[in-house]
């Protein structure tokens, strides 16, 4: 559990022997490319390497052929070997004539199948008109309208009853509308046409068609089944097309990504005329191979360093057991840890569990929480599922402690007896005080551990003057214990420590932080603030001491809430065996559980990353940090190093 050694590897050569390099770099394990113009002066000439990327086009062509196809590409590993020989472009020209046709005669298909289906649905509202539609658009001195309007309108029509030239023929009906068809003499089809409109109707053009409209319909769905069997038998040569060319095609997509991907690494590198400076970060573990892989490569002059300096600039890659790294998602998330400093991902991982469990301890519904954190994980590869596997198990563990299995108290009573227990070890709604005080002591120990990972951290990057002197430092750790054992003191009226110890302390630790920036800047060679009168430092100075007070005091009883969790979830439950009738109605007791499990464990979740985020981080983690960003190794020359990740 650590952050990862880096090693900065730079290399200058001629410009046709850069896809060497970095064929060296791919078969070597993991490298992160740098802007190699920001590692070089000026004045040495050098600038970003531009060329016109001719595979993106292609590339987007083959996925979008491949949409149309109904099938996803998926690129397969290609050796650097293979990647020499450029693919033969016309294969693609064939590729897509071959898709363009069978995909316009498809679609030609889907538009005579819409319109079938649009004349189907429209003939279907005039459907008890039993008249040849031939007969009736033929006329010559009548003209029909097909249509519908509201309801409304169609009481309406009694209106113009007197008005020997309007003749309405209902055919169907629905609750808002009626459909049908009006004629007219052509000499007045305006007129009735204008009166149609005042009436909300709106004009249906029917597609012509020769017998009944029943008939017309019956024609219109034995064209759809025609249609259907000839969509089947596309969609039958274009799964046999596939088949038979699926891995040319597949062949053909790998070269052009890789030939992308290696375009887009070469854009980092700087050049100047046919010279190359690339630049690139490699963990330490892979530099041994990739000497032995530029060994061939006597014209390339490569230099690694060993990145002894601890800035923000070297990128950071946390390796962590198969139980932590969940939690690095949580670190990533605050920021990352800077370069050289400690890994407190196993710190996230230990706290988070086990006060996730002391807030949510229950036997069964921590059953329950890391079985769904299992499923998530195993069938939605969800990383959060293996936090709440985790965190299931802290629950299950602390809902012993307490009794709980769903709510019931006494279940486990058995179980205690026969390991020789009067009863369960810690009854939560009898023991308020003990739980409130032990959240406290949680807090104490917790905000210390924090500072002292500070010390340590600060320890790594030889920042000994904030390791000292900080607020968060070995005199914070000082002055807040002191003033924690001050504060038992007053409250309890007994000491933890001798009275003059703790004064001491108090003033030592105080005086400390006090005079904080003139010391780090003196022993970590830090530029000080700006310079102030004495009085505006001493003002200055208090406010600090005052902030730093509150923040203290503020983390440690922010730690309440563990306990306070504590009591909510069992009271909680109370209110659940109340409804239920003290558990006799089985279906209450499932639905309370249910939302007690979703709820209070949203909320659980939520109020544990608090802690961790403004009560711990706080104190030591500063997330300056960058991550590492790795190029995946995807060629057939890097399988061994994707078995390492």
């Amino acid at each position: 559990m650590a952050i990862v050694k880096m090693n900065l590897v730079r290399a200058a050569g001629n410009l046709s022997r850069l896809d060497r390099f970095i064929e060296a770099c791919y078969n070597s394990g993991e490298f992160q490319p740098e802007n190699a113009v920001e590692y070089l002066s000026r004045s040495m000439g050098f600038s970003e390497l531009r060329e016109e990327n001719t595979f993106a086009p292609v590339i987007q062509k083959i996925e979008e052929l491949a949409k149309l196809l109904g099938v996803t590409l998926k690129a397969q590993p290609v050796s650097f070997e293979e990647i020499s020989n450029t693919p033969d472009a016309g294969k693609v020209s064939a590729f897509e004539q071959e898709v363009a046709r069978i995909y316009a005669e498809r679609k030609e298909l889907t538009d005579q199948l819409e319109a079938c289906d649009k004349g189907i649905e429209q003939f279907s509202h005039f459907e008890s008109l039993d008249v040849d539609l031939g007969e009736l658009f033929a006329c010559e001195f009548i003209k029909i309208r097909f249509g519908h309007f509201p309801k409304d309108s169609y009481y309406k029509l009694l209106a113009y009853d007197e008005n020997p030239y309007l003749f309405f023929v209902p055919c169907s009906n629905t609750q808002t509308e009626y459909w049908g068809a009006y004629f007219a003499p052509q000499s007045k089809v305006e007129e009735i046409d204008r009166i149609f409109s005042l009436l909300y109707f709106e004009r249906i053009h029917l597609p012509g068609g020769a017998g009944s409209i029943a008939e017309i319909i019956k024609n219109l769905e034995n064209n759809e089944a025609i249609i259907k069997e000839q969509i089947a038998r596309l969609d039958g040569e274009i799964g046999s097309y596939w088949q038979e060319n699926s891995g040319e095609i597949t062949a053909l997509y790998s070269h052009f990504k890789k030939l992308d991907e290696l375009f887009n690494i070469r854009s980092f590198a700087a050049y100047k005329r046919n010279q190359f400076y690339f630049v690139c970060w490699m963990p330490a573990a892979y530099i041994g191979k990739l000497k032995s892989n530029l060994a061939g490569l006597d014209d390339i002059n490569v230099e690694i360093g060993q990145s002894e300096k601890k800035n923000a600039d070297t990128p950071v890659k946390i390796r962590n057991s198969l139980f932590v790294r969940p939690f690095e998602f949580f670190v990533t998330m605050y920021g990352m840890p800077s370069y050289g400093g400690a890994d407190i991902t196993a710190f996230v991982a230990l706290t988070y569990t086990v006060i996730f469990g002391m807030m949510f301890g229950d036997l069964g519904q921590g059953l329950v929480l890391g079985a769904a954190g299992y499923l998530m994980w195993r069938f939605k590869g969800m990383a959060l599922g293996k936090v709440l596997v985790l965190c299931g198990a802290s629950s299950m563990f602390f809902g012993f402690i307490f009794g709980s299995v769903f709510g019931y108290e006494n279940l486990l009573d058995p179980v205690y007896r026969a390991m020789g227990l009067a009863s369960k070890p810690l009854p939560v709604m009898e023991s308020v005080n003990a739980i409130l005080f032990f959240a406290i002591c949680i807090g104490i120990a917790l905000v210390t551990l924090s500072m002292a990972i500070h010390v340590y951290d600060s320890m790594k990057k030889k920042l000994f003057g904030e390791a000292l002197f900080s607020n968060n430092g070995l005199a914070g750790i000082v002055f807040y214990l002191a003033g924690v054992s001050e504060v038992y003191a007053f409250m309890s009226g007994r000491s933890l420590i001798p009275p003059a110890a703790a004064l001491a302390c108090l003033s030592a630790g105080g005086l400390c932080i006090f005079f904080k920036d003139f010391l780090i800047a003196k022993i970590d060679r830090r530029e000080a603030s700006e310079r102030a009168s004495p009085g505006e430092f001493v003002m200055q100075n208090i406010f600090e001491m005052l902030e730093h007070v509150l923040a203290y005091f503020s983390n440690t009883l922010s730690f309440l809430r563990v306990g306070a969790f504590v009591l909510v979830h069992a009271g909680m439950m109370m209110v659940v065996f109340s409804l239920a009738n003290e558990g006799r109605n089985i279906v209450v007791v499932i639905l309370g559980n249910a939302l007690v499990i979703v709820l209070e464990g949203l909320l659980t979740g939520i109020q544990t990353l608090r802690l961790e985020f403004y009560e711990m981080f706080s104190h030591f983690l500063e997330g300056e940090g960058r991550p590492f960003r790795s190029v995946n190794p995807s060629f057939k020359s890097a399988k061994k190093q994707l078995e390492l990740k």
